[in-house]
């Protein structure tokens, strides 16, 4: 495919987000359609007599926008952030979690439950706990004997253990009435209850780590043809991956602390992404954005409108991820 086309892919698939975004007002328990729709944004900057009902105006600013704009950025950064550390890692199966930013979220989600905090604290804790739980991970991998990279790693997979295994404490001596189910949906992740707080909150981190990304690619795509090849052609490989992987990290964090532990969008969209556009970090990258915001939307409007009792998002992404991730790896024609 030449870059012409896959420019005109990633524009295309930019498309089929804004297509995404604007069906999905319309679905729900409470119909809005596109003429009340219009009126209810237009009424912000002009006045318009309501031909809508108040409760139609309430779910549509309170509920249905910050969830699909939520789900938008959830799905951005999970995407990135996994097409980032498969390139950094040169390891196709990389995911968003491989340091252990959303173990670490799960635990600090679960203590703030088990404290009976509010769901901003929980936001908050969950963020933090992600964050510390990284900081963990790179203070030990820096310590570690030979390769650095694996080192890392290896320190992601045992911290990661560690904070797993404070969650399932956590969960043993909580209320099993309150505090337990509370924990369990949480982790099992869901974008019910989002807030505009949550969207500026999560948006305004997401925004601080993917620019740099974008703007760092084509020397991330540099380091994926080795260390040393990197370094004779003037690229600082150490300070690259430092940057790429703590911006990974903060848009994962971010990503996880509002939205709870969402799995294989990270590890199934940038392969889908590389089988239609290459592996060139210029256009996998961007695409990736595009395509986790459009995939993760469309996920979410089956989890919230399948059935009457709403399907926890996580599990929806594991049943459509995995079985699509081995048709990718097997007919598919991916390698891994």
């Amino acid at each position: 495919m030449t870059d012409a086309r896959k420019r005109t892919t990633i524009i295309i698939m930019s498309l089929m987000v804004v297509a995404g975004v604007i069906i999905s007002f319309f679905l729900g328990q409470f119909s809005i359609t596109p003429k009340e729709l219009g009126g209810i944004i237009i009424s912000q900057f002009a006045d318009v007599k309501p031909f809508w009902t108040s409760q139609q105006e309430h779910v549509f600013w309170t509920v249905r926008m910050p969830r699909i704009f939520i789900a938008c950025l959830v799905g951005i950064a999970l995407s990135a952030a996994g097409c980032v550390y498969q390139g950094i890692f040169e390891n196709p199966m990389a995911a968003p979690d491989f340091l252990g930013a959303s173990s670490g979220a799960g635990l600090g989600a679960a203590l703030a439950i088990l404290a009976g905090m509010n769901e901003w604290m929980i936001t908050v804790m969950a963020f933090a706990f992600s964050l510390a739980t990284i900081w963990l991970v790179y203070i030990i991998g820096n310590r570690t004997k030979g390769n650095k990279t694996v080192g890392l790693v290896l320190a992601g997979l045992m911290v990661s253990a560690l904070a797993q295994a404070g969650t399932s404490f956590i969960k043993l001596v909580a209320d099993q009435t309150n505090e337990l189910p509370e924990i369990t949906y949480w982790l099992m992740g869901s974008l019910t209850g989002t807030t505009q707080r949550d969207v500026v909150f999560s948006g305004a981190i997401i925004a601080v780590g993917i620019i740099p990304l974008l703007i760092l690619r084509w020397k991330i795509n540099v380091l994926t043809i080795g260390e040393d090849e990197a370094s004779t052609i003037g690229i600082n490989v150490a300070k690259v991956r430092f940057i790429s992987l703590i911006c990974a990290t903060l848009v994962t964090a971010a990503a996880v602390s509002v939205s709870g532990m969402i799995g294989w969008v990270g590890l199934v969209v940038p392969h889908f992404c590389r089988k239609v556009v290459g592996n060139n970090m210029k256009f996998l990258l961007p695409a990736s954005v595009f395509m986790g915001a459009f995939f993760l939307l469309m996920v979410d409007n089956i989890s919230r409108n399948l059935f009457a009792v709403e399907i926890p998002i996580g599990i929806l992404t594991a049943i459509i991820g995995a079985p699509f991730f081995i048709y990718l790896i097997t007919k598919g024609g991916e390698s891994v």
